[in-house]
Protein backbone atom coordinates (compact mmCIF):
# COMPACT_ATOMS: atom_id res chain seq x y z
CA UNK A 1 0.00 0.00 0.00
CA UNK A 2 1.18 3.50 -0.87
CA UNK A 3 -1.12 5.06 1.76
CA UNK A 4 -1.67 4.15 5.41
CA UNK A 5 -5.24 5.48 5.56
CA UNK A 6 -7.74 7.73 3.77
CA UNK A 7 -6.38 11.03 5.17
CA UNK A 8 -2.97 10.02 3.81
CA UNK A 9 -4.53 9.23 0.41
CA UNK A 10 -6.50 12.49 0.37
CA UNK A 11 -3.36 14.46 1.15
CA UNK A 12 -1.82 12.96 -1.99
CA UNK A 13 -5.00 13.75 -3.96
CA UNK A 14 -5.00 17.34 -2.73
CA UNK A 15 -1.40 17.82 -3.85
CA UNK A 16 -2.59 17.88 -7.46
CA UNK A 17 -3.76 20.89 -9.45
CA UNK A 18 -7.31 21.71 -8.37
CA UNK A 19 -9.29 23.81 -10.83
CA UNK A 20 -12.28 23.78 -8.48
CA UNK A 21 -10.22 25.92 -6.10
CA UNK A 22 -8.47 27.97 -8.80
CA UNK A 23 -10.70 28.19 -11.86
CA UNK A 24 -8.78 29.03 -15.05
CA UNK A 25 -9.87 32.20 -16.81
CA UNK A 26 -9.83 30.45 -20.18
CA UNK A 27 -9.03 27.12 -21.77
CA UNK A 28 -5.66 26.82 -23.47
CA UNK A 29 -5.52 24.07 -26.09
CA UNK A 30 -8.30 22.01 -24.47
CA UNK A 31 -7.73 18.27 -24.64
CA UNK A 32 -8.94 15.01 -23.14
CA UNK A 33 -5.64 13.30 -23.95
CA UNK A 34 -4.45 13.11 -20.33
CA UNK A 35 -7.76 11.71 -19.10
CA UNK A 36 -7.91 9.23 -21.97
CA UNK A 37 -4.36 8.08 -21.16
CA UNK A 38 -5.35 7.59 -17.54
CA UNK A 39 -8.43 5.60 -18.53
CA UNK A 40 -6.35 3.45 -20.88
CA UNK A 41 -3.84 2.63 -18.15
CA UNK A 42 -6.75 1.66 -15.89
CA UNK A 43 -8.15 -0.73 -18.49
CA UNK A 44 -10.98 1.50 -19.77
CA UNK A 45 -13.25 1.02 -16.72
CA UNK A 46 -15.89 3.38 -18.18
CA UNK A 47 -16.74 0.76 -20.82
CA UNK A 48 -17.83 -1.81 -18.21
CA UNK A 49 -21.32 -0.32 -17.79
CA UNK A 50 -23.73 2.00 -19.59
CA UNK A 51 -23.78 5.67 -18.57
CA UNK A 52 -26.37 8.39 -18.19
CA UNK A 53 -24.29 11.56 -18.62
CA UNK A 54 -25.74 14.82 -17.26
CA UNK A 55 -24.74 18.41 -17.95
CA UNK A 56 -26.45 21.80 -17.73
CA UNK A 57 -26.03 25.10 -15.94
CA UNK A 58 -28.33 24.35 -13.00
CA UNK A 59 -30.20 21.31 -11.74
CA UNK A 60 -27.55 18.70 -12.58
CA UNK A 61 -27.23 17.42 -9.02
CA UNK A 62 -30.97 17.17 -8.42
CA UNK A 63 -31.53 15.48 -11.78
CA UNK A 64 -28.73 13.01 -11.07
CA UNK A 65 -30.20 12.22 -7.64
CA UNK A 66 -33.66 11.62 -9.11
CA UNK A 67 -32.34 9.46 -11.94
CA UNK A 68 -30.33 7.42 -9.45
CA UNK A 69 -33.38 6.92 -7.24
CA UNK A 70 -35.58 5.86 -10.17
CA UNK A 71 -32.96 3.38 -11.41
CA UNK A 72 -32.53 2.01 -7.89
CA UNK A 73 -36.29 1.59 -7.51
CA UNK A 74 -36.18 -0.50 -10.69
CA UNK A 75 -33.76 -2.83 -8.90
CA UNK A 76 -30.45 -1.79 -10.52
CA UNK A 77 -27.05 -1.31 -8.90
CA UNK A 78 -26.39 2.35 -9.67
CA UNK A 79 -23.07 4.15 -9.45
CA UNK A 80 -23.35 7.93 -9.15
CA UNK A 81 -20.62 10.52 -9.59
CA UNK A 82 -21.40 14.14 -8.70
CA UNK A 83 -19.52 17.29 -7.74
CA UNK A 84 -18.72 19.18 -5.68
CA UNK A 85 -19.24 17.56 -2.30
CA UNK A 86 -20.79 19.34 0.67
CA UNK A 87 -18.55 17.90 3.37
CA UNK A 88 -16.76 14.61 2.75
CA UNK A 89 -15.20 13.96 -0.63
CA UNK A 90 -16.57 10.39 -0.42
CA UNK A 91 -20.00 11.89 -1.16
CA UNK A 92 -19.04 12.37 -4.80
CA UNK A 93 -18.81 8.63 -5.49
CA UNK A 94 -21.69 6.42 -4.41
CA UNK A 95 -23.54 3.18 -5.11
CA UNK A 96 -27.31 3.33 -4.63
CA UNK A 97 -26.85 6.52 -2.59
CA UNK A 98 -24.26 4.94 -0.26
CA UNK A 99 -20.94 6.83 -0.50
CA UNK A 100 -17.76 4.88 -1.13
CA UNK A 101 -16.33 3.79 2.22
CA UNK A 102 -12.92 4.91 3.45
CA UNK A 103 -11.20 1.58 2.84
CA UNK A 104 -12.42 1.24 -0.75
CA UNK A 105 -11.61 4.89 -1.45
CA UNK A 106 -8.09 4.45 -0.10
CA UNK A 107 -7.60 1.35 -2.24
CA UNK A 108 -8.70 3.02 -5.46
CA UNK A 109 -6.57 6.10 -4.80
CA UNK A 110 -3.64 3.80 -4.08
CA UNK A 111 -4.04 2.20 -7.52
CA UNK A 112 -4.20 5.65 -9.11
CA UNK A 113 -1.00 6.73 -7.36
CA UNK A 114 0.77 3.76 -8.92
CA UNK A 115 -0.70 4.42 -12.36
CA UNK A 116 0.32 8.08 -12.20
CA UNK A 117 3.98 7.01 -12.30
CA UNK A 118 3.40 5.80 -15.86
CA UNK A 119 2.06 9.14 -17.11
CA UNK A 120 4.01 11.90 -18.83
CA UNK A 121 2.35 14.58 -16.71
CA UNK A 122 0.33 14.29 -13.50
CA UNK A 123 -3.47 14.37 -13.74
CA UNK A 124 -5.51 17.08 -12.03
CA UNK A 125 -7.39 16.43 -8.80
CA UNK A 126 -10.71 16.29 -10.65
CA UNK A 127 -9.32 13.88 -13.25
CA UNK A 128 -8.17 11.60 -10.44
CA UNK A 129 -11.55 11.75 -8.71
CA UNK A 130 -13.30 10.98 -12.00
CA UNK A 131 -10.95 8.06 -12.62
CA UNK A 132 -11.56 6.84 -9.07
CA UNK A 133 -15.31 6.86 -9.63
CA UNK A 134 -15.18 5.11 -13.01
CA UNK A 135 -12.80 2.47 -11.63
CA UNK A 136 -14.82 1.79 -8.48
CA UNK A 137 -18.03 1.46 -10.49
CA UNK A 138 -16.34 -1.22 -12.60
CA UNK A 139 -15.01 -2.98 -9.50
CA UNK A 140 -18.50 -2.92 -7.96
CA UNK A 141 -20.06 -4.25 -11.18
CA UNK A 142 -22.74 -1.56 -11.29
CA UNK A 143 -25.54 -2.00 -13.80
CA UNK A 144 -25.47 1.67 -14.80
CA UNK A 145 -23.59 4.83 -13.85
CA UNK A 146 -25.07 8.31 -13.53
CA UNK A 147 -22.23 10.73 -14.21
CA UNK A 148 -22.51 14.49 -13.66
CA UNK A 149 -20.28 16.77 -15.73
CA UNK A 150 -17.94 18.98 -13.73
CA UNK A 151 -17.78 21.94 -16.14
CA UNK A 152 -19.19 22.35 -19.63
CA UNK A 153 -19.21 19.09 -21.53
CA UNK A 154 -16.94 18.78 -24.56
CA UNK A 155 -13.67 19.10 -22.66
CA UNK A 156 -14.82 17.94 -19.24
CA UNK A 157 -12.84 14.90 -18.16
CA UNK A 158 -16.06 12.92 -17.60
CA UNK A 159 -16.47 13.02 -21.37
CA UNK A 160 -14.34 9.90 -21.75
CA UNK A 161 -17.60 7.99 -21.15
CA UNK A 162 -19.70 6.90 -24.10
CA UNK A 163 -23.16 7.98 -22.97
CA UNK A 164 -26.16 5.77 -23.58
CA UNK A 165 -28.28 8.76 -22.54
CA UNK A 166 -26.96 12.35 -22.64
CA UNK A 167 -28.93 14.90 -20.61
CA UNK A 168 -28.80 18.71 -20.72
CA UNK A 169 -30.90 20.24 -17.93
CA UNK A 170 -30.87 23.92 -18.96
CA UNK A 171 -28.61 26.75 -20.12
CA UNK A 172 -27.90 30.10 -18.47
CA UNK A 173 -24.88 32.33 -17.94
CA UNK A 174 -22.20 30.70 -15.78
CA UNK A 175 -18.44 30.14 -16.15
CA UNK A 176 -18.47 32.42 -19.17
CA UNK A 177 -14.74 33.02 -18.69
CA UNK A 178 -14.19 29.38 -19.68
CA UNK A 179 -17.22 28.33 -21.72
CA UNK A 180 -17.69 31.51 -23.74
CA UNK A 181 -19.57 34.77 -23.47
CA UNK A 182 -22.90 33.79 -25.10
CA UNK A 183 -25.60 31.25 -24.30
CA UNK A 184 -24.93 29.67 -27.69
CA UNK A 185 -21.26 29.21 -26.77
CA UNK A 186 -22.22 27.60 -23.47
CA UNK A 187 -24.79 25.35 -25.14
CA UNK A 188 -22.35 24.31 -27.85
CA UNK A 189 -19.80 23.25 -25.23
CA UNK A 190 -22.37 21.26 -23.26
CA UNK A 191 -23.66 19.58 -26.43
CA UNK A 192 -20.26 17.90 -26.64
CA UNK A 193 -21.53 15.05 -24.44
CA UNK A 194 -23.79 13.82 -27.27
CA UNK A 195 -22.43 10.57 -28.72
CA UNK A 196 -23.20 8.29 -31.62
CA UNK A 197 -26.18 6.09 -30.81
CA UNK A 198 -27.14 7.94 -27.64
CA UNK A 199 -30.56 9.25 -26.73
CA UNK A 200 -30.30 13.00 -26.12
CA UNK A 201 -32.65 14.45 -23.49
CA UNK A 202 -32.75 18.26 -23.39
CA UNK A 203 -34.52 20.22 -20.66
CA UNK A 204 -33.76 23.65 -22.13
CA UNK A 205 -36.77 25.19 -23.89
CA UNK A 206 -35.35 28.29 -25.61
CA UNK A 207 -36.12 27.62 -29.31
CA UNK A 208 -32.75 28.87 -30.54
CA UNK A 209 -30.82 26.69 -28.10
CA UNK A 210 -33.06 23.67 -28.69
CA UNK A 211 -32.38 23.97 -32.43
CA UNK A 212 -28.65 24.16 -31.67
CA UNK A 213 -28.85 21.02 -29.53
CA UNK A 214 -30.91 19.20 -32.15
CA UNK A 215 -28.29 19.94 -34.83
CA UNK A 216 -25.48 18.89 -32.51
CA UNK A 217 -27.26 15.63 -31.68
CA UNK A 218 -27.78 14.89 -35.35
CA UNK A 219 -24.15 15.64 -36.16
CA UNK A 220 -23.00 13.38 -33.33
CA UNK A 221 -25.15 10.53 -34.63
CA UNK A 222 -27.59 10.44 -31.71
CA UNK A 223 -30.30 7.82 -32.07
CA UNK A 224 -33.09 10.00 -30.65
CA UNK A 225 -33.63 13.57 -29.49
CA UNK A 226 -36.18 14.41 -26.79
CA UNK A 227 -36.96 18.04 -25.95
CA UNK A 228 -38.82 19.23 -22.85
CA UNK A 229 -42.18 20.75 -23.69
CA UNK A 230 -42.37 18.68 -26.87
CA UNK A 231 -41.47 15.08 -26.08
CA UNK A 232 -41.67 15.20 -22.28
CA UNK A 233 -42.88 17.71 -19.73
CA UNK A 234 -44.01 18.53 -16.24
CA UNK A 235 -47.69 19.23 -16.96
CA UNK A 236 -48.80 20.09 -13.43
CA UNK A 237 -46.70 21.33 -10.51
CA UNK A 238 -48.33 22.06 -7.18
CA UNK A 239 -47.10 22.89 -3.71
CA UNK A 240 -47.45 19.94 -1.32
CA UNK A 241 -46.49 19.16 2.25
CA UNK A 242 -42.74 18.49 2.13
CA UNK A 243 -42.24 19.20 -1.54
CA UNK A 244 -44.07 19.26 -4.86
CA UNK A 245 -46.94 17.23 -6.33
CA UNK A 246 -46.29 16.88 -10.06
CA UNK A 247 -47.78 15.33 -13.17
CA UNK A 248 -45.22 14.18 -15.74
CA UNK A 249 -45.49 13.21 -19.40
CA UNK A 250 -42.92 11.22 -21.37
CA UNK A 251 -42.93 9.75 -24.88
CA UNK A 252 -44.07 6.43 -23.37
CA UNK A 253 -46.55 7.33 -20.62
CA UNK A 254 -48.18 9.89 -18.35
CA UNK A 255 -47.86 9.86 -14.57
CA UNK A 256 -50.13 11.76 -12.20
CA UNK A 257 -49.78 13.16 -8.68
CA UNK A 258 -46.21 12.14 -7.95
CA UNK A 259 -44.75 13.46 -4.71
CA UNK A 260 -41.26 14.88 -5.19
CA UNK A 261 -39.98 15.62 -1.66
CA UNK A 262 -37.90 18.62 -2.73
CA UNK A 263 -38.77 22.30 -2.46
CA UNK A 264 -38.98 24.67 -5.42
CA UNK A 265 -41.18 24.56 -8.51
CA UNK A 266 -38.04 24.09 -10.64
CA UNK A 267 -37.79 20.56 -9.27
CA UNK A 268 -40.77 19.65 -11.44
CA UNK A 269 -38.68 20.35 -14.54
CA UNK A 270 -35.74 18.44 -13.06
CA UNK A 271 -38.07 15.52 -12.33
CA UNK A 272 -39.29 15.54 -15.93
CA UNK A 273 -35.68 15.43 -17.18
CA UNK A 274 -34.75 12.62 -14.80
CA UNK A 275 -37.76 10.49 -15.67
CA UNK A 276 -37.24 11.05 -19.40
CA UNK A 277 -33.57 10.09 -19.03
CA UNK A 278 -34.41 6.84 -17.25
CA UNK A 279 -37.15 5.95 -19.74
CA UNK A 280 -34.71 6.73 -22.55
CA UNK A 281 -32.25 4.36 -20.88
CA UNK A 282 -34.75 1.50 -20.74
CA UNK A 283 -36.45 2.40 -24.02
CA UNK A 284 -39.84 1.94 -22.36
CA UNK A 285 -42.17 3.34 -19.73
CA UNK A 286 -41.63 2.61 -16.05
CA UNK A 287 -44.27 1.03 -13.83
CA UNK A 288 -46.13 3.66 -11.81
CA UNK A 289 -45.10 1.99 -8.54
CA UNK A 290 -41.42 2.27 -9.52
CA UNK A 291 -41.82 5.96 -10.37
CA UNK A 292 -43.65 6.72 -7.11
CA UNK A 293 -41.12 4.81 -5.04
CA UNK A 294 -38.17 6.35 -6.85
CA UNK A 295 -39.26 9.95 -6.44
CA UNK A 296 -40.41 9.45 -2.84
CA UNK A 297 -36.90 8.31 -1.87
CA UNK A 298 -35.05 11.32 -3.36
CA UNK A 299 -32.91 13.38 -1.02
CA UNK A 300 -30.74 16.28 -2.22
CA UNK A 301 -28.91 17.92 0.70
CA UNK A 302 -28.15 21.59 0.27
CA UNK A 303 -30.96 22.38 -2.16
CA UNK A 304 -33.70 24.40 -0.43
CA UNK A 305 -33.06 22.28 2.64
CA UNK A 306 -34.49 23.20 6.03
CA UNK A 307 -31.73 23.01 8.66
CA UNK A 308 -33.28 25.01 11.48
CA UNK A 309 -36.60 26.26 12.86
CA UNK A 310 -37.72 29.29 14.89
CA UNK A 311 -36.31 31.04 12.97
CA UNK A 312 -36.64 28.89 9.86
CA UNK A 313 -33.16 28.40 8.36
CA UNK A 314 -32.75 27.28 4.75
CA UNK A 315 -29.64 26.43 2.79
CA UNK A 316 -29.55 26.45 -0.99
CA UNK A 317 -26.74 25.86 -3.45
CA UNK A 318 -27.75 28.72 -5.78
CA UNK A 319 -24.41 30.02 -7.07
CA UNK A 320 -25.23 32.04 -10.18
CA UNK A 321 -27.77 34.69 -11.13
CA UNK A 322 -30.21 32.20 -12.66
CA UNK A 323 -30.01 30.00 -9.58
CA UNK A 324 -30.62 32.99 -7.30
CA UNK A 325 -33.72 33.94 -9.29
CA UNK A 326 -35.05 30.41 -8.87
CA UNK A 327 -34.27 30.59 -5.16
CA UNK A 328 -36.07 33.92 -4.86
CA UNK A 329 -39.16 32.53 -6.57
CA UNK A 330 -39.12 29.47 -4.30
CA UNK A 331 -38.88 31.63 -1.17
CA UNK A 332 -41.88 33.67 -2.31
CA UNK A 333 -43.93 30.61 -3.27
CA UNK A 334 -43.09 28.17 -0.49
CA UNK A 335 -41.53 30.02 2.42
CA UNK A 336 -43.41 33.32 2.52
CA UNK A 337 -43.27 34.80 6.01
CA UNK A 338 -44.78 37.73 7.87
CA UNK A 339 -41.36 38.25 9.44
CA UNK A 340 -38.07 39.44 8.01
CA UNK A 341 -35.91 37.54 5.51
CA UNK A 342 -32.17 37.59 6.16
CA UNK A 343 -29.70 36.18 3.65
CA UNK A 344 -26.29 34.78 4.53
CA UNK A 345 -24.34 35.17 1.31
CA UNK A 346 -20.84 34.27 0.16
CA UNK A 347 -19.65 33.95 -3.43
CA UNK A 348 -16.75 32.79 -5.56
CA UNK A 349 -14.84 34.73 -8.20
CA UNK A 350 -16.55 34.99 -11.55
CA UNK A 351 -19.90 35.97 -10.03
CA UNK A 352 -21.54 39.38 -10.23
CA UNK A 353 -22.54 40.17 -6.62
CA UNK A 354 -25.02 42.88 -7.65
CA UNK A 355 -26.84 40.60 -10.12
CA UNK A 356 -26.88 37.75 -7.61
CA UNK A 357 -28.23 39.89 -4.77
CA UNK A 358 -30.73 41.78 -6.91
CA UNK A 359 -32.61 38.53 -7.45
CA UNK A 360 -33.09 38.19 -3.69
CA UNK A 361 -34.67 41.64 -3.35
CA UNK A 362 -37.76 40.34 -5.16
CA UNK A 363 -38.15 37.70 -2.45
CA UNK A 364 -38.28 40.29 0.30
CA UNK A 365 -34.68 40.00 1.42
CA UNK A 366 -33.75 43.29 3.05
CA UNK A 367 -30.81 42.22 5.20
CA UNK A 368 -27.60 40.50 4.09
CA UNK A 369 -24.87 39.03 6.26
CA UNK A 370 -21.90 38.87 3.91
CA UNK A 371 -19.14 36.31 4.37
CA UNK A 372 -16.30 34.71 2.44
CA UNK A 373 -16.54 31.01 1.53
CA UNK A 374 -13.65 28.80 2.57
CA UNK A 375 -12.05 28.77 -0.88
CA UNK A 376 -9.10 30.45 -2.61
CA UNK A 377 -11.66 31.64 -5.16
CA UNK A 378 -13.76 33.50 -2.57
CA UNK A 379 -14.92 37.04 -3.26
CA UNK A 380 -14.03 39.17 -0.22
CA UNK A 381 -16.98 39.64 2.14
CA UNK A 382 -16.53 43.40 1.93
CA UNK A 383 -17.17 43.30 -1.83
CA UNK A 384 -20.42 41.36 -1.35
CA UNK A 385 -21.40 43.77 1.43
CA UNK A 386 -20.76 46.77 -0.82
CA UNK A 387 -23.02 45.33 -3.53
CA UNK A 388 -25.77 44.69 -0.99
CA UNK A 389 -25.45 48.21 0.40
CA UNK A 390 -25.73 49.70 -3.09
CA UNK A 391 -29.05 47.87 -3.50
CA UNK A 392 -30.40 49.50 -0.34
CA UNK A 393 -30.07 46.44 1.87
CA UNK A 394 -29.07 46.42 5.50
CA UNK A 395 -25.63 44.86 5.72
CA UNK A 396 -23.51 43.03 8.26
CA UNK A 397 -20.19 41.29 7.68
CA UNK A 398 -18.87 38.09 9.23
CA UNK A 399 -15.53 36.38 8.73
CA UNK A 400 -16.92 32.91 8.00
CA UNK A 401 -20.24 31.33 6.97
CA UNK A 402 -20.50 29.76 10.44
CA UNK A 403 -20.17 33.15 12.12
CA UNK A 404 -22.53 34.67 9.56
CA UNK A 405 -25.39 32.26 10.22
CA UNK A 406 -24.97 32.59 13.99
CA UNK A 407 -25.18 36.36 13.63
CA UNK A 408 -28.24 36.08 11.36
CA UNK A 409 -30.03 33.75 13.79
CA UNK A 410 -29.21 36.02 16.73
CA UNK A 411 -30.76 38.96 14.89
CA UNK A 412 -33.88 36.99 13.89
CA UNK A 413 -37.19 36.49 15.60
CA UNK A 414 -39.03 33.13 15.65
CA UNK A 415 -41.15 34.13 12.62
CA UNK A 416 -38.22 35.30 10.51
CA UNK A 417 -36.47 33.39 7.71
CA UNK A 418 -32.72 32.96 7.30
CA UNK A 419 -31.45 31.65 3.95
CA UNK A 420 -27.80 30.77 3.28
CA UNK A 421 -26.76 30.76 -0.37
CA UNK A 422 -24.28 31.94 -3.00
CA UNK A 423 -21.87 29.00 -2.89
CA UNK A 424 -21.91 25.35 -1.91
CA UNK A 425 -18.97 26.13 0.36
CA UNK A 426 -21.29 28.43 2.32
CA UNK A 427 -24.01 25.79 2.33
CA UNK A 428 -21.64 23.11 3.66
CA UNK A 429 -20.42 25.23 6.56
CA UNK A 430 -23.90 26.46 7.50
CA UNK A 431 -25.34 22.92 7.38
CA UNK A 432 -22.64 21.70 9.73
CA UNK A 433 -23.13 24.67 12.08
CA UNK A 434 -26.90 24.16 12.23
CA UNK A 435 -27.08 20.36 12.23
CA UNK A 436 -24.01 19.75 14.35
CA UNK A 437 -22.51 17.30 11.89
CA UNK A 438 -20.99 17.33 8.41
CA UNK A 439 -22.75 15.91 5.38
Amino acid sequence: MTFTDLPDALAWLDSHVDFESAMPTRRTLPSLDRMRKLATLLGEPQTAYPVIHITGTNGKGSTAAMATSLLSARGLRVGTYTSPNLSLVNERISRNDEPIDDEAFTDVLDSLARIELLMDEPPTRFELLTAAALTWFADEAVDVAVVEVGLGGTWDCTNVVDAAVAVVTNISYDHTEVLGPTLEDIARDKAGIFTSGCRAVVGETDPTLVALFRRAATEAGAEEFWARGIDFACTSNRLAVGGRLVDLRTPAAAYGELLVPLHGSHQGDNAACALAAVEAFFGDALHEDVVEEGFAAVRVPGRLEVVGRHPLVLVDGAHNAAGMMVLARSISEEFATDGHVIAVVGMLNGRDPSAMLEALVSAGVRTVVACAPDSPRAIPAAEVAEAAYSLGMEVAVAATPTEAVRLAVERSGPEDLVVACGSLYVVADVREAMLGRPG
